[in-house]
């Protein structure tokens, strides 16, 4: 295969689009922990401390899927300068790293995607306790 300028130009809006999702995760977090806070000093729970353990651990996925999500970003630009410079042969290596970086980014989406879940699963729970 004959990798061309527009083929990791592609990936740019993908990219984007990916960073604003993590960033809006990000954002709702960062209100939950605000209001966690809150309500912990208000009146301390078990319950409030589960699901800090558990936003600990969603902070530290999100901080990641950015910091590889932008590897990905910056490789593709390199990508597109190696074809500019004429190396092919490494801009097809750093492309492929790029492309890699892109599916951890993803895979750790995921994972953030189902202790999320778990969070909500202790929520429900508290609420239903208190029924």
């Amino acid at each position: 295969m004959t990798l061309t300028m527009s083929i990791p130009a592609l990936l740019f809006p993908a990219i984007s689009l990916t960073m604003l999702a993590y960033n809006a995760r990000y954002l709702a977090i960062a209100g939950l922990v605000r209001q966690l806070y809150n309500e912990h000093v208000a009146s301390p729970s078990p319950n409030i401390v589960l699901q800090i353990k558990n936003l600990r651990k969603r902070l530290w996925l999100i901080r990641n899927m950015q910091a590889i999500a932008i590897l990905s970003f910056l490789t593709s630009v390199i990508t597109m300068f190696l074809l500019y410079v004429e190396h092919n042969n490494l801009a097809n290596l750093i492309f492929g790293i790029s492309l890699l970086c892109l599916m951890i980014s993803l895979i750790l989406s995921f994972i953030e995607v189902q202790i999320s879940t778990k969070a909500l699963a202790i929520r429900l729970d508290s609420i239903q306790k208190n029924e």
